[in-house]
């Protein structure tokens, strides 16, 4: 097995001087100064993490605006950038500042992305639905086609399944051409927010206590069981979470007419999905050489040492800026032409938040 195996990548000279990409803060900005930076849903599990995000990245934060419903108005809460009392949004004073993250639900966006982000008015970085595929708006995971959100000042963030899988499915997609896409997701709580991670330790406490699993935010008792539903079912069959992995995966990836096919599952873990992937390329491919390709991209690490039981898991790569990687083997239905992979990703981080921050570093 090659060294790169087990490294955490990082970003590599051929890869930024092919993408002109650097993935770190814009301090260039404003002409070397600081920015004015606003979240909405600063108290929701996203937009908790877009906070810590901007700390960690030193993001170059002027004025932090933290907006919340009429419940959470008034109160303080300290965050990197010192205490913040958050506030309930109003669109005029919104409009003032630098880069907004729109940490809501869609029914917001629809009504405030666009009067946002016109005019002079700030960048809009969307991490709802609402923009994913209008063909004006860029859906971005910045070290795939962060050129396309050049002059933009709407943006939209991935679904966190999309993201966090096309980390690995890009860089063999530009090595070896990938033709078909089948994926299996194992979705932690954190998929639906703080309610669905609180649902699930609720119901793991009742479970303990002899009590009734109540569930609320899930179909079903998530604890000790897993669901095969995530989102609406569709006329195909496929639920609208399963779909949203293929249609934004072809929009991302600019390959329109890309195969991919997706089962959603939700299972009793906290935080960090995970994906298994199967891959049809149109050169031939080996593990050896996927390794190789995947160890050289930034944003992943790959874990794939079988002899020693090292593969990724939601334990490891919760917390965590990088995707890991792993069980890289040849497809035995597809040969020579076909790979076997499984990856797992913070949810919260890589499928949202830091996402969404490097989106707004590369601005």
């Amino acid at each position: 097995m090659p060294a790169s195996a087990l490294r955490a990548t990082t970003t590599t000279s051929a890869w930024r001087r092919r993408t002109g990409v650097a993935l770190t803060p814009m301090m260039t900005a404003v002409d070397g100064g600081k920015l004015k930076v606003g979240i909405v849903g600063a108290t929701g599990a996203v937009g908790e993490e877009i906070v810590k995000v901007l700390g960690n990245r030193q993001f170059p934060v002027s004025e932090l605006h933290l907006y919340a419903s009429a419940r959470s108005a008034g109160k303080s809460v300290p965050t990197p950038f010192g205490s913040v009392t958050i506030e309930e949004f109003e669109l005029g004073n919104a409009r003032g500042l630098d880069v907004i993250f729109l940490a809501v639900g869609g029914d917001f966006s629809l009504k405030y992305a666009h009067k946002l982000s016109e005019g002079d008015g700030p960048v809009v970085i969307d991490n709802s639905s609402a923009f994913r595929m209008d063909p004006d708006v860029p859906l971005v995971v910045p070290e795939i086609n962060h050129k396309t959100a050049k002059g933009k000042k709407l943006i939209a963030n991935p679904n966190c399944t999309t993201a966090i899988g096309l980390m690995a499915l890009f860089p063999l997609h530009v090595a070896y051409g990938i033709k078909k896409v089948i994926m299996s997701t194992y979705q932690a709580a954190s998929g639906a927010g703080a309610e669905g991670m609180d649902e699930l330790k609720t119901g793991i406490a009742s479970f303990v206590k002899g009590q009734p699993i109540k569930n609320e935010f899930f179909a079903y008792p998530l604890p000790f069981n897993v669901i095969p539903h995530i989102d609406v079912f569709q006329e195909n069959g496929y639920t609208k979470e399963e779909m949203k992995v293929t249609w934004e995966a072809r929009k991302i990836l600019g390959v329109p007419d890309l195969a991919v096919s997706c089962t959603a599952v939700r299972i009793p873990t906290l935080r960090a999905h995970s994906e298994a992937i199967v891959i049809e390329t149109e050169k031939p491919v080996t593990p050896e050489g996927a390794r190789e390709v995947l160890g050289n991209f930034p944003g992943l690490k790959v874990v794939d040492d079988t002899s020693t039981k090292q593969y990724p898991m939601p334990l490891t790569a919760t917390n965590h800026y990088d995707v890991e990687v792993g069980r890289i083997r040849q497809n035995i239905v597809f040969g020579d032409h076909g790979l076997e992979l499984f990856v797992c990703g913070d949810q919260l981080l890589r499928g949202a938040a830091l996402n969404a921050v490097i989106i707004a570093e590369m601005l």
